[in-house]
């Protein structure tokens, strides 16, 4: 019987021939596309989710209004008071009505925009960064600059942020948008300090990093160039929400009136203004009110969506 086999190979095995099996079509890898990273992937998943749209036009158009406030209105929110129109009800040109001193609520609310965003952008900043630094030299060398951060950021932890700032702020001299970014940086960096530094115990052991040492890299260039950008995830998703956080901090001081003076248009400032009259006419305070919860409401949101796009385990579930 003849036989179907290659010569030199056993009966039990057949070779087809090259023809038949276009392995390099199957098994090519284009090496012309750039590798993807989890940023690319999280970019993916949040595009794909309306409440990302939605937040990022609110935080878009709060940031346009902070910047641009001549755009949306013509009125002066300090000149042109009328004492007739004091608490006076909306009408034309005047949409959201007038504060006890005749100003228009419209403007106000406008103008008080930016010092509000203002000062949670800033103690945003400083606390990532201080927190950002802290956390990763703690995490990383460990030792007695560990334990040392661990018991500072403990005492920091056992004082509330917002009780803390007012002590402060009651003794300050001066009340700028920075001095109350700093007052609550001073009592917040704990909090990103902390979960950098267990990002980062966790990144310091990858063996990327073990490699990277084995080739004779410094330590510091290890934890600057690969350890860093592999544990700011976690950082980035809390930052975002604590965005939103100052920037009610920040009302609150000022509408216990320590924190932005009364010449600073802010939006806890005109709270604090309209809550005397506030059987009478509620509007003046409602409106500041209303601007205030959905800033920070699109915060909170971006920073949901912000986190289930980073956490691989979220994402799975979804």
């Amino acid at each position: 019987m003849p036989s179907n086999t290659t010569p030199g190979l056993s009966p039990d095995h057949y070779v087809a021939p090259l023809d038949e099996t276009p392995l390099k079509a199957v098994d090519a890898v284009d090496e012309t596309e750039k590798p993807r990273s989890s940023w690319n992937d999280a970019w993916d998943a949040m595009k794909t989710r309306p409440l990302f749209w939605i937040s990022a036009v609110l935080i878009l158009f709060v940031i346009v209004v902070a910047l641009f406030p001549q755009l949306f209105t013509s009125t002066s929110p300090t000149s042109g008071a009328s004492l007739p129109d004091s608490n006076g009800p909306a009408e034309s040109g005047h949409p959201m009505g007038f504060t006890l001193q005749g100003l228009d609520v419209y403007a106000r609310v406008v103008y008080g925009t930016r010092a509000s965003l203002t000062v949670g952008l800033l103690a945003t900043v400083l606390v990532t960064l201080v927190g950002i630094v802290i956390g990763s030299l703690a995490g990383y060398y460990g030792g007695w600059l560990d334990a040392l951060v661990s018991r500072l950021g403990d005492i920091f932890f056992a004082i509330p942020t917002v009780l803390g700032a007012i002590v402060l702020m009651s003794v300050l001299p001066s009340r700028t948008p920075l001095t109350v970014a700093l007052v609550l940086s001073l009592f917040a960096w704990p909090q990103i300090a902390r979960i950098m530094r267990g990002s980062v115990l966790g990144a310091k052991s990858s063996d990327y990093v073990m490699a990277s040492a084995a080739l004779g890299v410094s330590r510091f260039r290890i934890l600057v160039r690969h350890v860093i950008p592999n544990a700011i995830t976690p950082v980035i998703v809390v930052a975002t929400v604590s965005l939103g956080t100052f920037i009610v901090a920040e009302a609150t001081l000022s509408f216990l009136g320590i924190g932005l003076p009364g010449t600073v248009m802010s939006w806890g400032n005109d709270i604090n203004a309209a809550r005397a009259s506030l059987r009478v006419a509620p509007m003046p305070l409602i409106w500041p009110a209303a601007a205030l919860s959905v800033t920070v409401l699109s915060f909170l949101m971006m920073g949901d969506v912000v986190r289930d796009a980073l956490d691989p385990k979220a994402r799975a579930r979804r």
